[in-house]
């Protein structure tokens, strides 16, 4: 299989390393061309190249790019991507970062609104992780602390083909459902950078209260961003759910434990 990540950042380039280090052929493209990506091609593999060169022959697409940025995309640029690429959404709404998005604001589910913007159905993933437990939190198979992930969207082959990937590359995954119903894996949700096993987030995303979510994101939620870490919700978020009956904590090589770190940044 051929991947193209669009916006290696922070996430991002962990998906770049991970996909490299599990030895998928890997293209790789930002905003500012390809010079700017050079370093990281140098230390993964990973091929630089335009916007415009890297949705062309791939069979999985990597969409990491705050929400802001998905409208400022080149117009009609997944055209020419082939009709049975996956296009995978990575990216969460944060208004503090993003600005306003009225129908996100009106209840619009984002991996919907980002369909609309990019002409493509999507396949959402890897939104719910911290980029520390992501490079740090693979497990063999069969390991009781193995993380899962929620996959959501409307192609059950695609999400066949997703969850494939995302088990290769250390992780569990649990069908969330329809890309509407990705509501429950969005900031806010108790499924969001808690880290959960399969048991749990099975149990987790059948609990999650829409109500309770459009809050979320302008309460603070900035302190628990992805790519900051994302440490687990306080006691008083969600009891009846009891995400906090246990602190679960990721060490990486080093023995550090990602989320220690994370209060510390």
């Amino acid at each position: 299989m051929n991947f193209g990540v669009i916006g290696p950042g922070n996430i991002g380039e962990v998906i770049v390393r991970k996909l490299r280090d599990a030895g998928y052929p890997v293209k790789m493209a930002n905003s500012r061309g390809p010079e700017s990506l050079k370093d990281l091609g140098a230390k993964t593999g990973a091929i630089p190249v335009s916007l415009e060169q890297v949705v062309q022959d791939v069979d999985v697409l990597f969409l990491v790019v705050p929400q802001k940025a998905i409208p400022e995309l080149p117009k009609g640029l997944l055209n020419k991507a082939r009709k049975e690429t996956i296009v995978i959404d990575v990216g969460n709404y944060y208004p503090f970062r993003d600005g306003r998005i009225d129908e996100l604001e009106n209840g619009l589910t984002e991996s919907v609104w980002v369909e609309r913007q990019i002409g493509r159905p999507v396949i959402k993933v890897l939104n719910t992780i911290p980029s520390k437990a992501l490079m740090a939190a693979g497990r063999p198979a069969g390991s009781k602390d193995r993380v899962a992930l929620p996959i959501s969207g409307d192609n059950t082959k695609a999400k066949e083909i997703v969850a494939q990937l995302i088990h290769r590359i250390g992780f569990d995954s649990v069908d969330a459902g329809t890309i509407a119903e990705s509501w429950r894996q969005q900031p806010g949700s108790p499924v969001y950078c808690t880290n959960p096993t399969k048991e749990e987030l099975r149990l987790w995303l059948k609990k999650v209260d829409r109500s309770s979510l459009a809050a979320k994101p302008r309460e603070g939620i900035e302190g628990i961003l992805p790519d900051k870490g994302c440490g687990l919700p306080s006691p008083n978020r969600s009891p009846s759910i009891g995400i906090n009956k246990r602190n679960k904590t990721i060490s990486n090589e080093e023995g550090n434990s990602w989320l220690a770190a994370a209060r510390l940044e």
